[in-house]
């Protein structure tokens, strides 16, 4: 039996990024889709911030870790996983950087632009969660796409640079992140940078049906979001 159960809910590009690093990293897993679980009891106790992409393993101090990030970062040193996550200080300290990065600063701006289309809630405390008038919402999430290309630029020019990925000739799990994060602006058509559409193209090519896969769902997801409107 898999010593790793991976609870995922499968059009989430957050879980999609815990999908495709567990296919890439070569793991074995069994992987448990929790669409309408996660406010349960049963994965409440397990989970309560009632999160996914969310693991389950005996070793871990509460049984339980949750974050795509966190997840990457502690499969990969606990099985030495050293292509996806180098050990050099510096690179990693690039591949932290990045995925901070998006997290912080490039996520947010994305879940304001994309959720909206894609049928999700929005944060407590956001334009989009209050009561205000659809023109002013509609307002506020134009105001976050516009927001993005900034952040990208970040990633192309500081980030990758001239490499391939942001972890060098290869995917590090920064690269995982980031690709996975792009394939939601297509609900949008958010107008990529042709670095951004290369960038996916080689990550898919790269990692094969370790993305492909999981990307499938995502794409499906927003292929019936689109076509409902």
């Amino acid at each position: 039996m898999p010593e790793i159960k991976l609870n995922v809910i499968k059009p989430s590009v957050n879980n999609m990024t815990a999908r495709v690093f567990m296919r890439a990293a070569g793991l074995d897993f069994n992987e448990n889709d929790v669409f309408g679980q996660t406010r349960t009891p049963e994965y409440l106790a397990k989970a309560p911030s009632h999160l996914t992409p969310m693991i389950e393993m005996g070793c871990l101090p509460q049984g339980a870790l949750w974050e795509s990030c966190a997840i990457m970062q502690y499969l990969c040193n606990k099985n030495g996983l050293d292509h996806l996550y180098p050990k050099d200080p510096e690179a990693r300290a690039m591949i932290d950087s990045a995925m901070f990065y998006l997290i912080g600063t490039f996520y947010p701006y994305l879940a304001r632009a994309t959720y909206p289309a894609l049928n999700f809630p929005q944060y407590p405390g956001e334009v989009g969660y209050s009561d205000a008038d659809p023109v002013t919402k509609e307002h506020a999430r134009m105001a976050a796409t516009e927001a993005l290309a900034e952040p990208l630029e970040v990633f192309r020019k500081f980030f990758i640079g001239d490499r391939s990925f942001i972890g060098g000739a290869k995917p590090s799990i920064a690269d995982i992140r980031l690709a996975a994060t792009l394939e939601f602006l297509a609900v949008i058509d958010y107008p990529l940078p042709a670095w951004a559409k290369d960038y996916m193209t080689s990550m898919e090519e790269a990692l094969g049906s370790a993305y492909s896969e999981p990307a499938a769902d995502v794409r499906g997801y927003i292929s019936y979001v689109r076509g409902q409107r």
